[in-house]
């Protein structure tokens, strides 16, 4: 029986300790994403209205992912041999990042919400100077090999 008791606790222990490695790597990988686009920002002018809307909803599903990974992991951790104590801290972590993770996620729909019904998003996103001619038929599959092979016609 002892065996078998050592073996939950170092398989428990070690996948807690996976768990928090997760969540900092989630949180690493969003926080350089979000660099990526604010850089992509100061690089391209005219476009920091989306490119701060991108950044937030980027940082805000790492942070939900990495929040996920930190409650399993708080669980884990007290289901071998609990105290009232550890329950009680249990508890009270679980409902700390459950709220977080609620505000956070409602965050996100609604700049996604706001983001789907903004007219000039995709306009903002890839800013140019003039206005781009409508497409027809006749042009919508064109290339732009094919437009230069027109021009020097």
């Amino acid at each position: 029986m002892g065996h078998v008791t050592n073996f939950l606790i170092n398989a428990n222990a070690f996948i807690v300790a996976v768990c928090q490695f997760l969540a900092i790597v989630v949180i690493s990988i969003g926080i350089i994403k979000a660099l990526k686009i604010y850089l992509a920002d100061v690089l391209t002018p005219g476009r920091s209205t989306a490119a701060i809307r991108q950044s937030r909803l980027e940082l805000g599903h790492s942070f939900s992912l990495a929040l996920g990974f930190l409650i399993g992991a708080s669980i884990l951790k007290t289901t071998l041999a609990p105290t009232w104590s550890d329950i009680g801290q249990l508890a009270a972590i679980i409902a700390i990042r459950t709220i977080l993770n609620y505000f956070l996620l409602h965050d996100i729909a609604v700049e996604t919400e706001s983001v789907a019904k903004s007219p000039h998003f995709f306009a903002n996103l890839f800013h140019h100077s003039g206005k781009s001619a409508p497409q027809t038929p006749a042009t919508q599959n064109k290339t732009p090999d094919d437009e230069q092979n027109a021009a020097a016609k």
